[in-house]
């Protein structure tokens, strides 16, 4: 059950931001005992794969901040944030084989499947929330907005590591803020409405 619950994290915090439970987790490995990656993904912990790592992340950053290329960033990002979902999940998923059942080991693309559909879905709010922002803030929310989904990403990666019991209430924390912005997007645009 905390694999899962780990699993879940993580592919939601990479929903919000692709490589910083991508980097968690590969930090973690090569510098910690607290990851120990399974066989197939110890690459994730390679040098090179880190290095690569923290360049994506950067740009992410940058790019992520500007209104408006903000949501070219997030057309780009429709299938990077699932794909690392998925490793993510799958990786510290497989890595706990104790709770691991022997079907899911004999079928572990049930893991990456279901990384995937979880940071999909996170980034699914992420991507229609942003042009919303932007609008309802003439731009000057992108930064602040952006900023709040960095740093929510890795506080959800991290409570997946080492707290995987509070993933629950973070998600629900997090689908409490996608709703209002949704209601509060549909009173601006009621008010906004000619008539």
């Amino acid at each position: 059950m905390l694999a899962a619950l780990t699993g879940i994290g993580l592919s939601a915090a990479a929903g919000l931001n692709a490589y910083i439970p991508f980097l968690v987790v590969a930090l973690l490995d090569r510098f910690t005992t607290v990851v120990t990656l399974p066989s197939g993904y110890e690459w994730m912990s390679s040098w090179w794969a880190i290095g690569i790592g923290v360049a994506l992340l950067l740009a992410e950053m940058v790019l992520d901040k500007i209104p408006a290329v903000d949501s070219v960033n997030d057309a780009v990002q429709t299938f990077i944030r699932p794909a690392s979902g998925g490793v993510v999940f799958a990786a510290t998923s497989v890595a706990k084989d104790v709770e691991s059942s022997s079907w899911i080991q004999a079928h572990p693309w049930v893991t990456v499947l279901a990384g995937v559909a979880v940071a999909g879905l996170v980034h699914a709010g992420k991507a229609t929330a942003r042009p919303v922002v932007n609008v309802a803030t003439a731009g000057a929310g992108a930064p602040l907005v952006s900023t709040a989904e960095d740093g929510a990403s890795v506080g959800l990666s991290l409570v997946a590591v080492f707290v995987p019991v509070l993933v629950v209430l973070l998600l629900v924390g997090l689908v409490w803020a996608f709703v209002g912005l949704r209601r509060r997007w549909r009173r601006l645009a009621r008010t906004a409405a000619p008539g």
